[in-house]
């Protein structure tokens, strides 16, 4: 009788989850941002230190041609292969200064005073980067960089959803880069 109640509330989640699925960014009619990392290049492995089997610490993200009208960036990290949420949310940090060398490691924490106050919203339930660490299987994780024309007045337990909607109008450029990271 129990594992019937337990399997049914089991697949009911399941259903939930797989009816209410996340799409991937995509941001059309901006100029385009070339995101790369000393990490790992587009499309490879992402090095074990980057992940949550490993430091977890975020990887340094390189920005080319910065539009000068630039005021602030974001960084928004999802597994875009998540076999039950389709798209699943890990990192969000924004207002940081405009730079064309994002750092590595960046703290974990609500603000993080080393680059200007910027903030860390809530991805995978955390105020930090929280690395690739499928349970199975190989995903690719993005890592979404966008340009803004201002700061954003958001509360750091904001999540994917409300950053999203807040950059809307905002977004002078946009790139990403694509890593891979395979389960144990």
């Amino acid at each position: 009788m129990i594992i019937g109640i337990v399997g049914g509330i089991i697949l009911l989640v399941g259903i939930i989850l797989v009816v209410s699925r996340q799409k991937d960014i995509v941001i059309e009619g901006v100029s385009r941002l070339e995101i790369t990392s000393p990490a790992f290049k587009n499309g490879d492995k992402i090095p074990i230190d980057y992940t949550g089997n490993g430091k977890d610490r975020s990887p340094e993200l390189r920005l080319s041609e910065l539009d000068r009208r630039a005021v602030s960036l974001v960084v928004i990290m999802d597994d875009i292969d998540h076999p039950l949420a389709g798209v699943y949310n890990h990192w969000l940090i924004w207002n940081i200064p405009p730079m064309k060398i994002i750092p590595a490691e960046i703290p974990q924490g609500k603000q993080v005073s080393e680059l200007g106050n910027s903030v860390q919203g809530i991805g995978y339930g955390k105020h930090r980067y929280r690395g690739p660490k499928p349970p199975f299987g190989s995903h690719r994780y993005k890592y979404n960089v966008f340009v803004l024309d201002t700061k954003l007045d958001l509360l750091a337990s904001s999540r994917k959803r409300e950053l999203l909607e807040a950059m809307a109008g905002h977004i002078l450029q946009y790139g990403y880069l694509i890593g891979e990271y395979s389960a144990r």
